[in-house]
């Protein structure tokens, strides 16, 4: 029943993934990237596999992606990957025995480009068990830039559509070890977290660890 009632849960909370309105406190509003403004620009095909490096708060995790598994997240998380979008995020949930989550841009203008840039749904093919990263989803098409690392066999989200493209091949203790205080809280509170941005998490929940870059390794 916990499973079922988590699965339900996950869908609820990743409602607006990925982005949200252009108001922002002046103190979080940069630029930006000028990729990173221009989602329509980063479109390029994944390597068959690679691997994406985590410097975290807490320390370092690899995550190796199989594109076989789910071209279209594959394709996306490569492309976030390596312009830097992941650098600065928070792990705003943190659920032990379940999921960590993260994804939403920082920058509050960010985030705001990306908010409606879905791409395709990928078939499932295979599962969401302990170590597996896949794309959040507030229903079909809907997936942008926020990703979640199952904490244990989450298996029963796969007839939900959540399409796993990779896996943590080294630093699981440090996944499992990021600030779980809050647990489920912050995620009801993700239009404050795409308007105010890392000042709004800083704020509201300063003990959240935060991922300091992502870089696919060996580029």
């Amino acid at each position: 029943m916990r499973t079922a009632l988590l699965a339900v849960a996950v869908i609820l909370a990743v409602a607006g993934c990925g982005g949200g309105s252009k108001s922002a406190s002046s103190s979080t509003q940069s630029a930006g990237s000028a990729a990173l403004m221009h989602p329509g620009s980063l479109k390029a095909t994944a390597p068959a596999t690679y691997d994406a490096r985590f410097a975290t708060t807490k320390g370092d995790f690899v995550v190796h992606v199989t594109r076989a598994w789910a071209p279209h997240g594959a394709d996306r998380f490569y492309n976030l990957v390596q312009n830097g979008f992941y650098d600065g995020v928070k792990f705003f949930r943190v659920v032990p025995k379940f999921v960590v989550q993260f994804g939403i841009s920082g920058d509050p203008l960010v985030a705001a480009a990306w908010q409606n840039a879905n791409i395709p749904d990928d078939p499932v093919t295979t599962h969401n068990t302990l170590g597996t990263i896949t794309f959040a989803t507030a229903g079909p098409n809907t997936r942008t830039t926020q990703v979640f690392i199952n904490l244990a066999d989450n298996s029963a989200l796969d007839a939900q559509g959540f399409a796993p493209f990779g896996k943590v091949t080294s630093g699981m203790k440090v996944v499992e070890s990021l600030y779980s205080g809050y647990a489920d809280a912050p995620t009801a509170h993700q239009q404050e977290m795409t308007t105010g941005g890392n000042d709004y998490l800083e704020k509201t929940y300063p003990k959240l660890d935060a991922v300091k870059t992502a870089t696919i390794v060996g580029r």
